[in-house]
């Protein structure tokens, strides 16, 4: 079963794309529910964050403050390391673990990983196929400020946390350009869906 990355920068369209591609059939596993569910009150995920920067993360219900955790982290690259060196570990895991479950329940399927940081952390994984979701920064800062309330620099703020565009880019065997009318992007990965759905099954690892 092919196994497929999607990446882009963040508001660069990439929950567009996984949401036409599962229209298609594909399976998509979404790192960023995963970061949500090894984060849960309780997890030991959530322990480190607070032993590591401090009990104000947390919400009086227990649950991770991810305004509070945003607001030390994106800005500091040290502090955000920190975060990283707590959070990847066990998202790799976990991501594991449910591609397995993709695997043995859908055995024909494309399995896709939507992930935001695979340049970050996952660029060396042995995927099948790299999908790169791209728009150029200036729209991507507008769609930060209009869609999620973001201030200009916030947005910015976002952006310069992740890496380069072009080291992203790097790694795409196809790159879906994400700055045209929905329509546009959904006609992109129509014509990309043949290549993936033949795509060979990897060996076992």
């Amino acid at each position: 079963m092919p196994l497929v990355a999607l990446t882009g920068g963040i508001a660069s369209g990439k929950s567009t794309v996984a949401r036409r591609l599962a229209e298609h059939g594909a399976v998509v596993v979404d790192a960023d529910q995963i970061v949500r569910d090894v984060q849960a009150p309780g997890s030991p995920v959530l322990e480190r964050i607070a032993g590591e920067f401090g009990t104000r993360m947390l919400r009086p219900d227990g649950a991770l403050d991810r305004a509070a955790l945003g607001a030390v982290v994106f800005g500091d690259p040290e502090a955000l390391r920190r975060l990283n060196r707590i959070v990847h570990p066990a998202v790799a895991s976990e991501s594991k673990a449910r591609f397995e479950a993709a695997f043995d329940a859908f055995p024909h399927a494309v399995v896709v990983y939507d992930v935001p940081l695979l340049a970050e952390a996952r660029a060396s994984d042995p995927w099948s196929f790299v999908i790169v979701t791209h728009a150029p920064e200036a729209l991507r800062i507008e769609r930060l400020v209009e869609l999620r309330g973001m201030t200009a620099d916030e947005a910015r703020a976002r952006i310069d946390a992740q890496v380069a565009d072009e080291v992203r880019l790097k790694l795409a065997d196809a790159v879906i350009d994400t700055s045209g009318a929905l329509v546009d992007t959904d006609a992109q990965v129509d014509a990309l869906w043949p290549r993936l759905a033949a795509l060979p099954t990897p060996p076992p690892a």
